[in-house]
């Protein structure tokens, strides 16, 4: 009887424990990623280049390059600085930022890239997707997914707690994506992956049922899983569908139409998935919004587009844009595909239904 399996590429190795960044350079050799450390280290400018200074003693043959922003640029001079030297790999060090401007250039050079999260703010640590800014705005750039992921807790508590909580947001809203996704297979007849929605899903619960804090190390080993599992699951979809739906969209559309305004991600996807999932007409998926607004809530995260720092109006204005941030992609704001009006009475529903309208 033969035997019928897919392989899947996931990173060779997920260390995510205290002190993890001590053992970088033995994991890079056990793993055959850079035998002798021979490796770029892409930093931020802050908590990035005091990392790498702690590890200069052990990986002495190390160039370290600095990142300054997050955007398209960045990454393209970033490829450029490390073009013409014969690395074993690039090693990515920072938040969000840092790993998708390191993830663009890993893949413009070829090169494996090895993601190291100094915060929790959003799936990108383990994730086939650089969210970077670019001359129109923002974009998603599809990469190879990290070669192997570090999370060292103790640098990860030193990170703001605001950074930390909203990769809450981030891993909770795959709920809200999954139900798009499968509104998009009955309606559509969209290819959905059963397998990519398990590890999504399994991620969302775990985060949401935890009844720990960011104070507490069991819940950030949580959160970091559910971070690491997100990014795996659109490597297994080969989309980011299982982790980005009408949330993201309305993320994206605030980043657009507010530029500099904008807050962390995953606090914004989080109230995009508080507020899509009051769109839906059946009991479960107006369940499944309370639940995703309480989580957000016990955390101290943005539930209400104030807490956000934008108006109802605003908010509206972005729900309305939302759908063009993602040409082809059917959620639940194409099909409800809502007048301006209509979206305005929605938004203004939410509000008052969770006491800030």
């Amino acid at each position: 009887m033969p035997l019928l399996a897919r392989m899947i590429t996931t990173p060779v190795v997920v260390d995510i424990r205290e002190n993890a960044l001590a053992g970088l350079r033995d994991l890079l050799a056990d793993q055959r990623i850079s035998t002798g450390g021979r490796v770029a280290l892409a930093v931020g400018p802050r908590s990035g280049a005091r990392i790498a200074a702690d590890l200069a003693p052990s990986l002495r043959d190390a160039d370290v390059y600095i990142v300054e922003s997050g955007t398209v640029d960045a990454a393209l001079t970033l490829a450029a600085q490390a073009r013409g030297t014969s690395y074993d790999a690039i090693v990515g060090i920072g938040g969000g930022r840092v790993l998708d401007v390191t993830k663009f250039a890993a893949a413009r050079l070829g090169l494996p890239m090895v993601a190291v999260a100094t915060n929790l703010a959003h799936d990108g640590i383990g994730s086939p997707v650089s969210i970077l800014d670019n001359d129109a705005g923002r974009g998603s750039y599809g990469v190879p997914a990290p070669i192997a992921v570090v999370v060292d807790l103790t640098v990860i508590r030193r990170a703001p707690a605001r950074s930390i909580r909203a990769g809450i947001g981030e891993v909770v809203s795959n709920l809200s994506a999954i139900a798009d996704w499968e509104l998009a297979r009955d309606l559509r007849g969209e290819a959905y992956d059963g397998l990519a929605v398990t590890l999504a899903r399994t991620a969302a619960e775990a985060v949401l049922h935890h009844p720990g804090s960011v104070d507490d190390d069991g819940f950030l080993r949580v959160l970091a899983e559910g971070l690491v599992l997100s990014g795996i699951a659109m490597v297994v979809a080969g989309t980011s569908r299982p982790c980005s739906g009408a949330c993201h969209e309305i993320s994206h559309a605030l980043d657009l139409l507010y530029a500099g305004r904008a807050g962390y991600h995953g606090e914004q996807v989080g109230v995009g998935a508080a507020f899509a999932s009051t769109l839906w007409d059946d009991p479960e998926s107006r369940e499944r919004g309370r639940r995703i607004a309480e989580c957000l809530a016990r955390h101290g995260l943005p539930v209400a587009p104030e807490h956000l720092g934008f108006t109802l109006e605003e908010f509206a204005a972005a729900v309305v844009r939302a759908p063009e941030t993602r040409p082809g992609r059917f959620t639940i704001l194409e099909h409800r595909d809502l007048d301006k009006d209509a979206v305005m009475e929605a938004v203004r529903s939410y509000a008052r239904n969770i006491g800030a309208g």
